[in-house]
Parts: structure tokens; sequence; C-alpha cells
């Protein structure tokens, strides 16, 4: 039984690539079979069916008989899914411990020093660099943050006031907590009124009298994260975002730009 590419489309999100997908579809028509079998009756080339095969062994899909020639089994496909389940997540708390450890190490120190003479011999121009989609903008702005050290001025929509509340409002309190200035001026509405408020015990938040959609972050006069996308009008996956690391563009063109528009807002 040949499966749907709807079906060939799921097992593809759940990480399996297309021999895979072939050979455990194949494996599952059968029960149990041969390579050599398995190989034609998916068209997967002969020399990668058994490491192919042993790939998904190892994520729970399926066993291997140690007989001559080697025999695999089929999984069911509702328990196999669940070992591979638990496989992912052993295999994710086994890697999360291992960045945990080398943090704690002279490893970083030393991964510091390089990066930091690298930098050192960059043109300022080239420290930048485009961030496709919301979750990475939200990644670069977190690390911005984390580091500022006088002041972290924002412009945003109103989802996006939102949004910096849900994902960023810990940092932002860390922030601060340590002396730096937080601003952030957006459309005050009923929808995001609970993150103003939030945000408030912290920060100094002005009111926008029109979303414009616009959404960008300067830190320390040194660090620009800018959208260049409407938060209303794209998927979060489609959005794009620019970060530079440059003072003549955060501390010398859009630094005045804010102040000047911060004047000339009133207070939330």
């Amino acid at each position: 039984m040949v499966a749907t590419q709807a079906v060939l489309d799921a097992l593809k999100q759940i990480g399996l690539n297309l021999y895979e997908r072939k050979l455990w579809v194949a494996l599952l028509s059968r029960g149990t079979s041969t390579a050599g079998e398995l190989s034609g009756l998916a068209k997967v080339p002969h020399s990668r069916t058994y490491d192919v095969l042993e790939s998904l062994a190892e994520k729970g899909f399926v066993m291997i008989q140690t007989t001559k020639p080697l025999k695999y089994v089929a999984i069911p496909p509702a328990e196999a899914l669940e070992r591979a389940k638990k496989k992912v997540k052993e295999d994710a708390d086994v890697v999360v411990e291992r960045i945990t450890h080398t943090q704690g190490t002279a490893t970083v120190k030393e991964l510091e020093r390089i990066y930091k003479n690298g930098v050192a011999l960059v043109e300022p121009g080239e420290m930048t660099g485009s961030l496709r989609g919301r979750h990475m903008m939200h990644q670069q702005l977190e690390t911005c943050i984390k580091n500022a050290k006088k002041k972290i001025s924002i412009v945003t929509s109103e989802e996006g006031l939102t949004e910096l509340h849900s994902k960023h409002g810990d940092m932002l309190r860390k922030a601060a907590g340590r002396g730096v200035k937080v601003r952030i001026a957006a459309p005050i509405t009923k929808e995001n009124g609970q993150a103003v408020q939030a945000l408030k015990d912290f920060a100094e938040i002005k009111k926008m009298e029109k979303d414009t959609g616009g959404r960008f972050a300067l830190v320390d006069d040194s660090h620009v994260i800018l959208s260049l996308t409407d938060d209303k009008s794209v998927h979060p996956t489609q959005d794009l975002a620019f970060w530079t690391q440059s003072e003549h563009v955060a501390g010398g063109i859009l630094g005045p730009m804010f102040e000047s528009m911060w004047k000339s807002l009133a207070s939330a």
C-alpha cells in the first residue's frame, strides 16, 4: 500500500527524511522484510538502505532481527511515534545538560576571547544581519536586552507591546534593576492594557496615538533592531527584521529621532 502525500508530508514534519519515510512506509506494508526487498519496494538505493534502516531503528520506528540476512520488523505506528517522542526528549535533555556544563567551563572564556579578537578586526558596517521570522527577532532582542548597560528605547505596535511583555518582561525588569533606563512607546488599548500596567512597574511608557505597525529597538546607542514588515499583515514566520551594531545608526540617526518623538508623546 502506498502512503498518500499528506501522510508523507506529516512524517517529514516530525523529522523523517525522504528515504526514512519511504522505507518505513514500505516496511509497515509488509510487517517484516529484508533490506533488499525494502530497497526495491521503496525505490531507495540499495547502498543507502542499511544505514537508513539503522537510523529508523535508533529513532524507535524499526526493530532489527539479527538473522542472516538481517530482517527488519515494523513497530506499530502509534507505538513507534511514542518511542520516537521519548527518544527526542531524551536526546534534547542530554544536549541541554552538555550545553549547561560547557557554560561553566573555560571553553566559553576561550570562545569569547576568539570572538572579541575577531570582532576587533571587523569593520563596523559589517556587524549587520537579517532576522527572518519573529522568533529570530525576539532572540536577538533578548541578547541585546541581556547585555544592555545604560538604556533601552523601544517603539512597537499594539500587539508588539503585548508580545514584548510576555517574552521579555522579566529580562527588561532585570535590566531596569541594574540601572538600565527602559522606555517604550506604543499604542495603548484595552487589549494590551494589562501588559502596559505590568511594564510600568519598571519602564516608562508613552502612548502613540496611531498604530503604524512600526517596530524598532535601540540599545545603548550601539545596537538597532528594525522591523521591515508590519506584524498585522505577515505571519510570524514571515516577519523580517534588520539588526546592526552601529553607533552611527543607533546613536547618530535613530537615537535623536526617538528622542524627538519621545518628547512629543504623553505618558501612558
